[in-house]
Parts: structure tokens; C-alpha cells; sequence
């Protein structure tokens, strides 16, 4: 589980999350991509499609016993993947 700074209040990694991710695994992640710059590039339209049916399929609750909503529901709602 990621530390609180590299948590984006609003659903998935921050940069500095996103920073720290890529150097300590050797990956390459990228910010998220919105329905807005998806629109732009048919490449970032296949990267938000892919994200969102992977994610979307994922078990578990869109709001935890608080009410509140869950990492999950947060980070499908930064990719506008629509309703579940």
C-alpha cells in the first residue's frame, strides 16, 4: 500500500507516488488519462478504454462501511470510466 503523500486525495497516485513507483520497480507509469485527453489521442482513448474494463471488473465495494467512496470508486472516477 502506497504511503498517504503519494496518494492523490482524489483517486489513484500522484506524481510523487507515481515518481517513486517508477524508480523503485523500473517501470514506466503514467498519469491518468480523462474522456477529455482521451478524445485527443486514439492512443490515450486504448490506455483509458483498457484501464477502465480491467478496473471496472475488479471485485470489491464502491463505498466503504462509512458511507465514503473506496480507492476503487476514486480512481475509476479520475478516468471518467462512467458508472459501475
Amino acid at each position: 500500500m502506497p504511503k498517504k503523500a503519494h496518494q492523490n486525495p482524489e483517486g489513484g497516485l500522484n506524481q510523487k507516488g507515481r515518481d517513486y513507483y517508477n524508480k523503485t520497480t523500473g517501470s514506466k507509469l503514467k498519469a491518468p488519462v480523462s474522456a477529455k485527453e482521451a478524445a485527443k489521442s486514439p492512443k490515450a482513448a486504448g490506455r483509458r478504454k483498457s484501464f477502465c474494463a480491467r478496473m471496472g471488473g475488479v471485485a470489491g465495494p464502491m463505498k466503504d462501511e462509512k458511507g465514503r467512496p473506496t480507492r476503487k470508486a476514486l480512481a475509476l472516477k479520475k478516468w471518467d470510466c462512467g458508472s459501475k
